[in-house]
């Protein structure tokens, strides 16, 4: 049996692995590109609220490479993520009734909030300190809009 020429539905999140592998990679060698972590945080989002564990593990792929490209513990950013998804945005959303603030909090906490977390990680198993950049406010500025257009 074969399968039709229109039905491409199964390959299209592969292609943007793909896209996503290359697109890392490039990022660590031009600064300026913006790690999209703030992106994979509201997919990540999307997939745990929809109960879709097909993207859940494409998306855990891709921040496991995400890691892998910035010299992170393996599985921080996938237990971060949890972590705010589950424990601090409901108090969020529910402090705040304005979107745009929400999607601003999000965007600071995902960069910052990671960044804190990774230093509490090292820490507690005596590795080195994480180095900030000041990349990370063009960061957070870029994906609020790329963000805001999800």
């Amino acid at each position: 049996m074969q399968r039709s020429i229109s039905h491409q539905k199964p390959i299209v999140p592969f292609l943007y692995i793909i896209l996503f592998v290359l697109y890392d990679s490039l990022g660590t060698i031009y600064p300026f590109l913006p790690p999209l972590l703030a992106i994979l945080y509201v997919l990540f989002t999307k997939a745990l609220d929809n109960d879709d564990t097909v993207s859940l593990f494409l998306i855990v792929l891709c921040l496991v490479i995400f890691e892998a490209n910035y010299g992170y513990i393996f599985l921080s950013s996938v237990i971060y993520f949890y972590i705010l998804y589950k424990f601090i945005m409901p108090k969020i959303v529910q402090s705040f009734s304005c979107f745009t603030c929400i999607r601003i909090i999000t965007v600071v906490l995902v960069y910052l909030g990671f960044f804190l977390f990774l230093t509490l990680l090292s820490n507690i198993f005596l590795l080195p300190q994480p180095s900030i950049n000041y990349y990370i406010v063009y960061y957070i500025i870029i994906e609020f809009f790329l963000v805001s257009l999800l």
